[in-house]
Order: C-alpha cells, then structure tokens, then sequence
C-alpha cells in the first residue's frame, strides 16, 4: 500500500503525545530532514512540554549550527545550541574502529541529553530514527552492518524513555512527511547527513587535522555539485560528500616532494538509502572539485572519486 503522508501525521501526533502524557520530553534537531519532521510532529502533539535542541559535536557540516537555528526558527521550532566540540573530539581523538567511533558518539549524545533533562525534568527522548537506522544497526536475528549512533550506540543504562514517530519509514517517506508538515523545500530534500557525523567521514584514527580536512572537502563538494545540477549539468545526486583515508600519498608541488592524504569523493543515487548506484558525475565537475580541493586545503595532496554501488559497499566509508 502506498504511503499516505496525510493520514500519518494525525497519528503519529496522537502517539507522540500517548507516549509523553505530562513529562517533558528532549528532540535532538541535527538540521536533517528525519529530525526535523520528528521535532514538527513533536511540536505539533506537545508544544508546551517539547525542548528541542543541537548538540555542535564539532564533527557537524561547516557553520551547521547557525544553518539549524535558522531553520528552526522558519518552522517555529525553539532550538537551543549545546556547544559541545572539545567533549566529542576528545573522547574521539585517537580512535579508528568505526563501531567504537558510533558507540561513543552515541554514548555522549545521550550525556549531553541526560544532563539537560535533569534539569528541565525531562523524562522521554524523542528521536528521528527511521527504518534504515535498526534494519543496519542488526539485532532480531539480523547481522550489524553498522551501528547507527541512534540505536547500536545507545548506551543500556539511558535514563530516558524512548520515543521514535518515525521508526517504521524510509527517507523518502519522511521527505513526503516533510513537505505535508509545509517544511521548507531546503529541509525536506536535503541530503542525509549521518547521526555520527564527519567521524565516520574519517576513515582510520580520528585527529583535529584531519576533522578541518574533511569538514572543508565536504563543503567543497557540495557547493560545487549543488551549482553543477542548478546549472543542468547533471542530475543532483541522492548522497554526496567528501572522506579522508588513513594513508598518506607522495606528490609534487613545483620542484618540490610531498606527502599528503588522499581525499575520496563520493555521490550516490538512492530511494530510501537501503541500496545505491554511483552517480555519473560530468569530468569537468569532477576536476573543479579535484582542483578545489588540492589548491584550497593544504593537507590534501590527491582527489578520487568512488564508483562502488551499494552493496557492496555502503554509502558512508564507515
């Protein structure tokens, strides 16, 4: 049967407010269309008792924070910004086995809520978990693909109730949602950005260095895949960022030798996320990204781009 987006919204406010009564409940607002149409449905079924918040991990887009309050507010939602950056990369810094990565994201996301629940006197946490989230994160006889920081990363002693509107969906149902809810169109077509955010965009052993490096890669590769398909030149892709890898690779610059990380693009084309095919990205656009990157970001000295589907690869590297 076909997904009825109208019907939905009634219902899901109704349980939404069954599942909070009279407590007070948290919403964590990334900016990303799932949080977003869970945080208006919140808003819809208890707009007295919802606070709604951004916890900056440091490992978010380029100035993300200010992008999410703006949005918030267009859609009447009070957000306030948990700047949170040093307590993140420090427990992160170090670090390279991707679940371990998602289990401490998921495990801080959880402190921070927990601290302002005590004192708003919070009792349920309210989530934008969609059905990609637990299919991935394994569990019920499935195998774990990848720990969704918002299911695997849980940690067992929460002290927070659970509530997820979402749970049963798939992207682009919650895009349908969105666009019923009247989100901006900036909202409910974004592209998924993952829960743990540019950590997983890390391959290999996180570092401070290498957090600039991707943050300014994927800040490059949207701008100029967003001006490619305004401009026609090719289809807008469902997914697409930039990586960093591990490994240092030998260049040149001039006359001189060096030694930098190699940078990975990645585009995708996706109808809920579940399986994906590369995108065919027109070469000159490939190498204005390439010549961006390597002129702009000083620690980066090669650009590749990734033409694995999914599966068997998944979307993100990690």
């Amino acid at each position: 049967m076909a997904f009825d987006a109208k019907k939905f919204i009634p219902q899901a406010v109704e349980d939404i407010r069954k599942a909070v009564g009279k407590d007070k409940c948290i919403i964590a607002v990334s900016g990303g269309v799932d949080s977003m149409v869970a945080a208006t449905l919140a808003a819809k079924a208890v707009p007295n008792q919802l606070v709604a918040v951004f916890v900056d991990t440091g490992f978010m887009r380029k100035n993300e924070a200010e992008h999410v309050e703006e949005a918030a507010g267009k859609v009447g939602i009070p957000i306030r910004i948990a700047s949170e950056q040093e307590r993140f990369i420090k427990k992160l810094e170090g670090i390279s086995e991707p679940e371990q990565k998602r289990k401490i994201i998921g495990e801080q996301f959880i402190r921070v809520f927990e601290e302002i629940a005590k004192k708003e006197k919070v009792k349920v946490l309210i989530q934008g978990t969609i059905a990609p989230d637990w299919i991935e994160s394994g569990g019920g006889g499935r195998q774990t693909i990848k720990s969704h920081h918002n299911v695997g990363g849980l940690p067992k002693d929460m002290d927070l109730k659970l509530c997820e509107p979402l749970r049963e969906l798939y992207k682009h149902e919650v895009r349908m949602l969105g666009k019923e809810l009247g989100l901006p169109d900036y909202i409910f077509e974004r592209q998924p950005f993952p829960g743990p955010g540019l950590a997983v965009r890390i391959v290999g052993e996180i570092s401070r260095e290498k957090l600039e490096i991707v943050k300014d890669a994927c800040f490059i590769v949207e701008e100029e895949l967003d001006r490619a398909s305004t401009q026609k030149k090719m289809e807008r892709p469902w997914q697409y960022f930039a990586a960093v890898l591990p490994s240092k690779t030998v260049g040149v610059a001039g006359d001189e030798r060096i030694y930098k990380y190699t940078v990975v693009v990645r585009a995708v084309r996706s109808l809920d996320g579940m399986t994906a095919n590369f995108s065919e990205i027109p070469y000159e656009v490939l190498s204005k990204i390439s010549t961006r990157i390597t002129n702009e970001i000083r620690g980066v000295g090669r650009v590749v781009y990734d033409i694995t589907n999914k599966p068997p690869s998944t979307i993100e590297m990690e």
